[in-house]
């Protein structure tokens, strides 16, 4: 039997409220802005595997505030059946850089005219409240 694959994004926001995307690196939607984010691994909870995976791919240390919400749509990564599990996050240190499998890491203001990757223009509004 298949089963889904479990992944995580954060949604990291400053104060004064640019949030943080990274440009992908590798398919799908290699060179499209994203959300940080990436696979849970065996024995991680999906809070760790996202503090993990925020600093992997920004260089950031983040402290996740609030659950957005589960992203279930079997059909949302063309990579297969994937679930992620996002978080509303805060930066708390580190500095910010692309690392990990991200050609980019910015900050940005206004993401709503960018081409994102996966569902990830829901996720921000659903995230910000846009």
């Amino acid at each position: 039997m298949k089963s889904p694959a479990l992944t995580v994004d954060a949604v990291i926001q400053f104060e004064d409220g640019r949030i943080v995307l990274v440009k992908r690196g590798h398919e799908p939607f290699a060179g499209r802005w994203a959300i940080p984010g990436g696979f849970v691994e065996y024995g991680e909870t999906v809070e760790q595997a996202c503090v993990r995976e925020a600093k992997e791919e920004t260089g950031l240390d983040i402290r996740l505030d609030r659950l957005v919400g589960v992203y279930s749509d079997p059909g949302r990564d063309p990579r297969g059946h994937t679930v992620s599990v996002v978080y509303l996050a805060t930066p708390t240190g580190g500095t910010l850089h692309a690392d990990s499998d991200a050609a980019d890491a910015v900050t940005f203001s206004d993401w709503h005219s960018l081409d994102l990757a996966f569902d990830h223009a829901r996720i921000l509004a659903d995230a910000l409240g846009d």
